[in-house]
């Protein structure tokens, strides 16, 4: 089949210079969600309608299986469609979707296409308490004979609660020669797309419908409001699904899933998470809250206490991390490491039962196994214009208040003493510090304060 995507629309209601289909819900502009949908249909061709800052959009799109048409002006969904026209393929039907529905399955537009077939006219109905604002599906004998817009409806035609969500299926032939004979004689002057429905009845060709599983994956965006409303509906979702799956959640209504979450068994999570792009938690793993985690595995078994920021990061099996640690990209911890409160760890590798509990920066360094790293301990990976390895071996003891000047090796079994700044290599199975000699001044006496004339 063919796809037509309509994301020309301003949204002057979004009260922003960002394109409507780019604004973002669960962390993917709202166009980037119709296109993965559209996507699992596999469509030959997939057209994007562009107008309103179409280079941004077309950017923001970026794909080689996507092909754009230009709506230069918005003069009505009929005109836009029309756009599309000249890439579209007459042998297969036309698919109609909308950049700003972003929540519509991929299940529901196939049960749509399965009842057009290639011959009929398909149109994606639902039924709604108040209808108000959408166009009404107008049937006659059961079947359907036009759909009319809320401005152009009678009285007995308003109270008509099945509507048009807009997405359509058509024949490409019918549909091209249909366009052509539109008119605008309306009450927004505008070229429907829905007038196409009468010139179908009119040559014979039927008419026939298909219902989403809920209403929600009909809702489009027009405003703020409405796209926070759509993303508490799909957060509240996948939550639901996670649920569904054994992932345990202690308040559902507050999780952020802003990409692929994906979860082993008995895996918990506390309230105010947000994940981002790709996140895996294996087996057993228990994120505390309030944490943001990006691009990251957490391994079986691990515990994440609150407040802790994970970017491009690898946790291992039985790990303990937290609370309010960030680990940079770059960063992969072992079996069992402990990185403590207030730690920041930046592409940086720690082997197995190492650790490093407190008030210390990690960066660009290479830590093996059985490694203590002392409160206040810093990696000087940088010179000011080149980054630099630090390498400390197993079995390292890293005394307090360290400070790593790289490019530096602490060998195998080292002990650094409390205090000291490391420029050289320190040797394997001893002990190295530097500190100034200790002194007491017994004749010293503490300033006093002076008394103010």
């Amino acid at each position: 089949m063919n796809i037509v995507i309509l994301a020309a629309g301003m949204g002057k209601r979004m009260n922003s210079a960002l394109p409507k289909v780019l604004h973002p819900l669960a962390g993917l502009p709202l166009l980037a969600h119709v296109i993965n949908t559209a996507r699992k249909l596999l469509p030959t061709r997939l057209v994007v309608v562009v107008g309103h800052g179409a280079e941004r959009v077309r950017e923001a799109v970026g794909a080689d299986d996507v092909a754009f048409a230009l709506q230069a002006e918005q003069l009505g969904t009929g005109h836009a469609v029309a756009q599309a026209l000249p890439l579209l393929d007459d042998s297969q039907p036309t698919l109609v979707l909308y950049g700003d529905v972003p929540l519509t399955e991929a299940s529901t537009l196939q049960r749509l296409v399965a009842e057009a077939g290639g011959e009929r006219f398909g149109i994606l109905t639902v039924e709604m308490d108040d209808p108000t604002g959408y166009g009404r599906i107008v049937r006659e004998a059961g079947s359907i004979v036009r759909i009319v817009e809320q401005k152009d409806a009678t009285e007995p035609q308003r109270a008509i609660r099945e509507i048009n969500t807009g997405i359509i299926m058509a024949p490409t032939g019918h549909l091209r020669r249909w366009l052509s004979t539109l008119r605008n004689d309306n009450a927004q002057g505008e070229y429907y797309l829905t007038d196409t429905v009468e010139r179908a009845v009119a040559d014979g060709i039927e008419v026939v419908s298909a219902q989403p599983g809920a209403l929600w994956e009909t809702l489009g965006v027009n405003s703020k409001v409405q796209l926070a409303e759509l993303e508490r509906i799909h957060q509240r979702n996948l939550a639901q699904r996670l649920l569904e799956a054994g992932v345990t959640l202690l308040d559902p209504a507050r999780i952020d899933i802003r990409g692929e979450l994906t979860c082993g068994r008995d895996v918990t999570i506390d309230v105010n998470c947000v994940f981002e792009g790709r996140v895996h938690l294996e087996d057993g793993a228990h994120i505390g809250a309030n944490c943001v985690i990006r691009n990251s595995t957490v391994a079986s078994g691990a515990r994440v206490q609150p407040f802790c920021h994970f970017e491009d990061a690898s946790v291992g099996a039985q790990g303990r991390i937290g609370p309010y640690a960030r680990l940079r990209p770059g960063t992969v911890l072992g079996e069992d490491v402990h990185i403590g409160n207030f730690v920041e760890v930046k592409n940086s590798q720690f082997g197995a039962h190492s650790k490093a509990n407190h008030l210390a920066y990690v960066g660009d360094a290479t830590v093996g196994s059985r490694v203590n790293i002392g409160a206040g301990t810093i990696t000087c990976n940088y010179d000011g214009a080149n980054k630099f390895r630090t390498v400390i071996e197993d079995d390292v003891f890293i005394g307090s208040d360290t400070q790593l000047v790289a490019p530096v090796t602490v060998g195998r079994g080292a002990t650094i003493g409390a205090g000291t700044t490391l420029t050289k290599d320190a040797p394997a199975d001893k002990l190295t510090l530097s500190r100034a000699r200790q002194m007491t001044l017994d004749a010293w006496k503490r300033p006093v304060k002076q008394a103010k004339k």
